[in-house]
């Protein structure tokens, strides 16, 4: 089976594509994935049996929508030029388009005329994504257009993947029907996230974020919280590692609050080495916001924290309240730093509930990991190749 992805994002950093790139390859098929290339990256590579096409620079340096959307763009007449002459030269059997944005899909026109089946996977809901981002309105011209853009993309594809149940539902209620709709959860690697050795032995008490560094992510609250609770906690540091539109301001906020020596921001690592920088951590936080995209966001850190045995303090948002409760996590309440910077505390003075969680949350991922979960992603596979072809 041959099989191509899209993916407006570095591959290396994109967990979820990678676990869907490599375990189609670890069963045998051909997997080529076009994706954005970070600095000092080659254009092409090979990754555990994946081919790795890196067509564009991405740097998190938007000011206006212009730019935002420019670049985008431009992916997207590289990757249909790139995808249609490797399609013309081996014909693809499947094209697994990865949204943000939705109508890169359309990039896979040409195999898809030809017989290739397509799935769209939507990380995120695209309007909701750019309501937060850029601050407007849910009835605003441009999600509404948005919205559009999303039914027409669900249209063209095969089959549409959903990040999550409640997502799943708003895709249900305006843009696509249940038979063509499943869920897959941004689950943890097992073989990266798993019982990893710590080796930190400085006195410390990290408390870890990884990721993307947007608005809703809620960092500032969480840097703010360390403000408020430094003198009570004079181990207590806060890593942040990631790369995103928010990080100027973050840098800012830290030394407007004075915390450079207790809150260190660094750029992001390849998920391997993310990997052990969490299992080296104390605690993770997820300090998203609810009254914004956050809210519905499912994030995979939590999930990646539990795996390894770290327990992680989360925000009280609807999404993470659907999946987990108080056995798993500590949750707070969104949006407050006061009440983030009491759970830190709490937690940091009572270590036989940091093991509880820490035991609670492990016992969770056992259940609910890719390894448990993959089969249903490749049997989707399959199916598509069957139907496209007497098609």
């Amino acid at each position: 089976m041959r099989v191509c992805m899209v993916v407006y994002s570095s591959y290396e950093s994109d967990n979820r594509v990678l676990r869907y790139a490599e375990s189609l390859a670890l069963r045998g098929g051909h997997v080529d994935v076009i994706s954005l290339r970070k600095e000092g990256q080659s254009p092409r590579g090979e990754l555990n049996g994946v081919q790795v096409f890196r067509i564009q620079k991405r740097e998190y340096d938007e000011k206006r929508k212009s730019d935002y959307f420019f670049k985008i763009l431009l992916f997207w007449f590289r990757s249909m030029f790139l995808l249609s002459m490797k399609h013309l030269r081996r014909r693809y059997d499947v094209i697994h388009v990865h949204s943000v944005p939705d109508f890169l899909v359309f990039t896979a026109w040409l195999p898809k005329i030809t017989g290739s089946g397509i799935i769209l996977d939507i990380h995120d809901l695209v309007p909701e994504f750019y309501a937060s981002k850029f601050n407007k309105p849910a009835n605003s011209l441009v999600v509404r257009a948005l919205r559009l853009v999303e039914r027409l993309s669900i249209a063209f594809s095969d089959h549409v993947i959903i990040a999550n149940h409640l997502w799943r539902d708003t895709l249900l209620s305006r843009s696509v029907k249940s038979a063509k709709c499943s869920v897959v959860l941004n689950l943890p690697d097992r073989s990266l996230f798993c019982d990893c050795v710590k080796t930190r032995k400085d006195g410390k008490f990290v408390v870890l974020f990884p990721g993307t560094l947007n608005w809703h992510q809620g960092l500032d609250i969480a840097i703010r919280a360390f403000s408020l609770m430094k003198d009570q906690a004079p181990g207590a540091e806060l890593h942040i590692y990631g790369e995103g539109s928010a990080k100027p301001s973050l840098l800012a906020l830290v030394q407007e609050l004075g915390l450079q020596e207790r809150v260190l921001l660094r750029d992001g690592v390849p998920i391997a080495e993310v990997a052990q920088l969490m299992a080296n951590a104390d605690m993770g936080v997820v300090p998203k916001r609810s009254d914004s995209f956050g809210n519905e966001a499912f994030s995979t850190k939590i999930l990646e924290f539990m795996a390894l045995r770290v327990p992680v303090v989360v925000a009280d948002t609807k999404i993470d309240r659907y999946y987990f409760n108080d056995s798993l996590v500590k949750f707070f309440h969104s949006g407050d730093p006061e009440d983030l910077a009491h759970s830190i505390l709490l937690l940091m003075r009572d270590a036989n509930l940091r093991e509880s969680l820490a035991q609670n949350g492990a016992a969770f991922v056992e259940k609910n990991n890719w390894d448990a979960k993959k089969e249903e992603y490749l049997q989707l596979v399959d199916s598509l190749v069957g139907v496209r072809g007497s098609q």
